[in-house]
């Protein structure tokens, strides 16, 4: 298998040949300038550490089947993402019992959606009870942070949980922090609405990421300290930001980039079970979002809390590489090497001999158009054609 494209970091044309499940070669390509720019751009794999769904369907659904979890993870593939981390978010036991192990055995009677899932991403319940921090999650399941509790989640997901995102002021966080630690999950800080001091007493217990900079916060803070401040002056906490245009503004998605570097910023799009729907109030268990005419997705019956994103990681990737004024190299490596370096995931290169776990992808900038619109193309997972774009 062959595909002509140019390469994300020299912007050459190459030919990717593909045999079995690695790259066997990349060769040049002669070809005019004017054909080399018609060609789509090829990378590896996007690799998105936080999504909750797509076109209708919840990963942390009370009904979620082994069905409903092969056709996200083959709809996300085909946006581009190639490796993820489905996430649950605040949910009753049950429930999240539930879809850790229908993920479980959607990854163990489908092999691509074995490939395709990385791990698992619990985002909650044990976050902020306040309105503005705890944003979609749903307030009568938000409780303390109990380690027997996550252990028999993790038993339910195989082991597999491999990034907890919680509050550092909730119940139990320290003991909690440093038992995820020592069982070599990645925590995150996130949906918080912690003094400075709590902040720093998390990342000391072994906190190493803030989920979703920015949002998931109050609408007012007080102008120092507060958990912003906080949380970018910490070198030891990575951050991750949702670059769609809608939850976070370009000087926050630059002083992100600045304070943590390039090599510390991850690129999530939190792209939301509700994300291809069209617009109009949804419900989902406890969760009820409505989809807005302009594509936001916010808390149904107000405009100010966002529920999730209605876009896809290259969509991101795109916004990223605009605002910050940065290479197309490094705001794909956002969305593929920096999240494999913090979970410890295997690194997928775009380099022969390794595995062909790729993502195809054009950027259009039409007449206007104040950031280039990501058009994916093809995406492989060690070998295979898991996801075409239209």
């Amino acid at each position: 298998m062959k595909i002509q494209a140019r390469h994300f970091e020299t912007q050459e044309a190459i030919e990717v040949k593909i045999e079995g499940e690695l790259i066997h070669s990349i060769l040049p390509v002669a070809c005019s300038a004017q054909e080399r720019d018609e060609l789509p751009f090829i990378s590896p794999g996007f690799f998105d550490i936080q999504v909750n769904g797509y076109n209708g369907i919840w990963f942390s659904s009370p009904e979620l089947t082994v069905e409903d979890v092969v056709a996200t993870i083959r709809s996300l593939a085909s946006q581009g993402i190639a490796r993820c981390f489905p996430t649950l978010i605040t949910a009753s036991f049950e429930v999240l019992r539930h879809g850790f192990e229908t993920l479980e055995k959607a990854c163990a009677q489908d092999e691509t959606v074995a490939r395709c899932v990385a791990g698992y991403h619990l985002e909650g319940p044990y976050i902020s009870s306040e309105d503005g921090p705890r944003g979609a999650h749903p307030i009568q399941h938000v409780r303390p942070a109990c380690w027997e509790e996550f252990q028999k989640l993790q038993a339910a997901a195989g082991g597999r949980i491999r990034l907890v995102t919680l509050a550092a002021e909730c119940e139990n966080a320290g003991p909690f922090i440093r038992k995820c630690c020592s069982a070599d999950v990645v925590v995150a800080l996130g949906h918080t609405g912690a003094s400075s001091e709590q902040i720093l007493a998390a990342a000391d217990a072994g906190a190493r990421l803030s989920t979703h900079f920015g949002n998931g916060a109050h609408g007012t803070l007080p102008r120092h300290p507060n958990y912003l401040w906080a949380q970018l002056a910490d070198d030891r906490l990575w951050a991750s930001v949702i670059a769609d245009g809608w939850h976070v503004p370009d000087a926050v998605l630059q002083c992100v980039a600045r304070c943590k570097s390039l090599n510390r910023t991850i690129l999530t799009c939190d792209v939301s079970g509700f994300a291809g729907c069209k617009p109009g109030v949804y419900a989902e268990g406890d969760v009820g979002v409505e989809v807005l005419e302009d594509g936001r997705l916010v808390v149904a019956g107000q405009r100010q809390y966002l529920a999730g994103s209605g876009v896809t990681t290259g969509h991101c990737i795109a916004k990223m590489r605009r605002a910050c004024g940065i290479s197309l190299l490094s705001a794909v490596q956002m969305a593929t090497l920096n999240p494999s370096v913090l979970v410890n995931e295997p690194l997928v290169e775009l380099k022969e001999g390794r595995p062909a776990t790729l993502t195809a992808f054009h950027l259009h900038k039409g007449a206007g158009a104040a950031v280039e619109q990501f058009v994916p193309v093809r995406t492989f997972v060690r070998g295979e054609i898991v996801g075409c774009g239209p």
